[in-house]
């Protein structure tokens, strides 16, 4: 069993009281003892009065005297034994529960003084967690004495800070590259219809100008990507109620695929409906695309333990399970395994990168006899 570092240390401060405790109960015990021993009251023998009589006395009567103060020496040791006993008894076991109830008092105090000292670092750890979730824009600001935990707190704080500015200057850096880009393919793709609507224009540059059209789409949908990347690491800020059966619906009228197959409820949930579109969008292109022929995709959505979750299961070709995490990774294919130059490998980037941004996550695992099983998973819209 494991225990929370407040449930050591209360047992830590619990087992030193104790041990303290029973360290001074055995001192006081044998304090008590040495004393009793050192008061004790001796009788002896030959401590006899003198009796002074005018008669003469017999062996029989000294005799007699004799032992009558021998029974009363015994009587008296006895007595004095058994006071000694009841003595140190008395101060063992009342001292025992006095221990035991300050114990309990002094386990709870301890309880509660560590909640007190742990308190930043449940503080750090709550904030830890929301960046976790791409939130670089929160920090921890502990207050207090400058101790050590308030310097693990700032150092933290600092920390955030770089990884804030360095995280926004690479999305702008994206973005602003991403648009740059877009504007000379527009004019060469504008230069290329142009070019192949020519009347005089031979077969052989007709496909020449076919080849670099389909290569400009292809950057195009690079530098597109590219920039939906950047926008979905963003924080979203603008939410409205959105149910994923609907924009699933959506995206499934835009994709007229006899191989697909819905399995639609509703499961609603915030966020940003452009961004969850593109989320479903990816995940449904992606099965198409790397499937069979013959092959078939289960699209699904439903509402699930406080979530919304949405399932795309597609035929296709064997993933092995130590692969798949690199799949979320940007500019990775599934055309690295089975020769297809289709896609930029940005479609299951996006698709973590919006997740996240919601507060969600998705997974991915193989299914058996190939394909893939992807579950995003959303925060339920009565759970928010």
């Amino acid at each position: 069993m494991k225990f929370t570092i407040r449930v050591r240390l209360t047992i830590l401060y619990g087992s030193l009281f104790f041990v303290a405790g029973l360290v001074l109960v055995g001192a006081t015990y044998l304090l008590v003892a040495n004393r009793l021993n050192a008061v004790e009251l001796t009788v002896k023998p030959d401590n006899i009065p003198t009796v002074k009589t005018t008669t003469p006395v017999t062996v029989t009567e000294i005799e007699a005297l004799v032992n009558e103060k021998m029974k009363l020496r015994e009587a008296y040791m006895t007595a004095q034994a058994e006071y000694k006993a009841e003595t140190l008894n008395t101060v063992l076991t009342q001292s025992s529960v006095a221990l035991g109830g300050v114990g309990v008092i002094a386990v709870w105090l301890g309880w509660i003084i560590a909640g007190r000292a742990l308190r930043p670092l449940k503080q750090i750890t709550e904030t830890a967690r929301r960046v976790a979730g791409r939130s670089l824009h929160e920090r921890i600001g502990l207050s207090g004495p400058r101790d050590e935990l308030r310097e693990l707190g700032d150092t933290f704080d600092e920390m955030l800070e770089r990884l804030d500015r360095s995280f926004d200057g690479q999305r702008r850096f994206v973005g602003n590259a991403s648009h740059e880009l877009r504007t000379p393919l527009a004019i060469n793709r504008t230069l290329l219809e142009v070019a192949l609507n020519r009347p005089d224009a031979c077969g052989q540059v007709r496909q020449l100008g076919q080849t670099l059209l389909e290569v400009n789409a292809r950057n195009e949908k690079l530098i597109d990507g590219l920039l939906t990347l950047a926008r979905s690491e963003e924080t979203i800020v603008a939410t409205e109620p959105v149910d994923l059966s609907v924009v699933t619906g959506h995206v499934l009228e835009q994709h007229p695929d006899p191989r697909i197959e819905p399995r639609v409820q509703e499961a609603p949930t915030v966020g940003d409906p452009v961004m969850l579109e593109r989320l479903a969008h990816n995940l449904i292109e992606n099965a198409l695309r790397y499937n069979e022929p013959d092959g078939w995709v289960t699209v699904s959505t439903r509402t699930q333990d406080g979530t919304a979750r949405l399932t795309v299961t597609n035929t296709g070709p064997v993933v092995p399970a130590y692969e798949i995490p690199r799949l979320f990774e940007p500019f990775r294919r599934l055309s690295d395994r089975v020769g297809s130059a289709r896609g930029a490998g940005l479609g299951l980037s996006i698709v973590r990168s919006v997740a996240h941004a919601h507060g969600g996550a998705v997974k991915a695992e193989p299914r058996p006899g190939g394909g893939l099983i992807v579950e995003v998973t959303l925060p339920a819209m009565d759970q928010l």
